[in-house]
């Protein structure tokens, strides 16, 4: 598959800032503040959503057909739109709600884009502060607050050195799989919970050694991608595997030799 002329990666590139930039003035605003909370989860339990949610991914839909009339997109909130199309924008407008209507700056905003089926470029931004951590082939970078800063994981060949994550073990895994994340989150240094993709964006930093979640969809990993793999990371399902394009139990790490043994505790619960 030809790669992405520079050019025109840097023609998405600056796409995505402004498409931050756009779903920041609708979701700001409904930040601590009256955003309209509904639950969609009827029988299955408590699933929210709010105005930001929809108006966010509504904005960033409109400048893409705008901009790009041709690309697709696969969205959250409003589904798809040529999912076959040679370039396809997968948005989760406020990844975290559940932090979103508590208050809590972990929510963030999640744009990727596919190129012939494969992500190439990809963004989690979190406005309130003032953050948008953006990568593709070329590297990941941090554009906060008037600064621009690369981003580089880490190395960390133990997992027992290592500081992990997850949003919630007991609402997100199964019986094999809290158990999986269970014999990891034993073995590992420190554990954090419930930052969403946020810690995501902690491991393209350096901050963090290794994510792991399982039941996810396209748009809460794919954005992640190409940021993760352009600081040097590397997200995987829980065979070690590449990602496939429904998301589900995904692993991501910023050391190889950290992922191989968390690998051997999650490979027996891989479906």
């Amino acid at each position: 598959m030809p790669a992405l002329a520079a050019g025109r990666l840097a023609e998405l590139d600056a796409f995505l800032l402004e498409l931050n930039a756009a779903a920041a003035r609708v979701t700001l605003p409904y930040f601590r503040s009256d955003h309209g909370l509904e639950d969609k989860g009827g029988m299955r339990g408590f699933d929210p959503v709010t105005a930001a949610d929809k108006g966010a991914e509504a904005a960033i839909r409109e400048l893409i057909a705008a901009r790009f009339p041709e690309h697709g997109v696969i969205g959250e909130e409003y589904g798809e739109d040529r999912p076959d199309a040679e370039f396809v924008w997968v948005l989760d407008p406020v990844d975290g709600t559940r932090a979103f209507v508590a208050g809590l700056p972990l929510w963030t905003t999640l744009i990727g884009l596919r190129h012939q089926g494969r992500p190439v470029l990809g963004s989690i931004g979190q406005p309130y502060l003032d953050e948008v951590f953006i990568g593709h082939a070329g590297g990941s970078r941090l554009m906060a607050r008037g600064e621009v800063t690369p981003l580089k994981v880490r190395a960390c060949p133990k997992l027992t050195d290592a500081t992990i994550a997850t949003t919630d073990p007991e609402a997100c895994f199964d019986g094999a799989e809290l158990g999986a994340w269970t014999q990891v989150r034993a073995a590992a240094r420190l554990a954090r919970l419930g930052c969403d993709a946020y810690a995501y964006a902690m491991v393209a930093m350096g901050k963090m050694d290794m994510v792991i979640e399982a039941g996810l969809k396209s748009w809460d990993i794919e954005s992640a991608i190409p940021l993760i793999e352009g600081a040097g990371g590397l997200v995987t399902n829980w065979r070690g595997q590449p990602v496939g394009q429904n998301g589900g139990q995904i692993a991501i790490a910023g050391d190889r030799a950290c992922l191989d043994e968390a690998l051997v505790a999650l490979r027996r619960s891989a479906k």
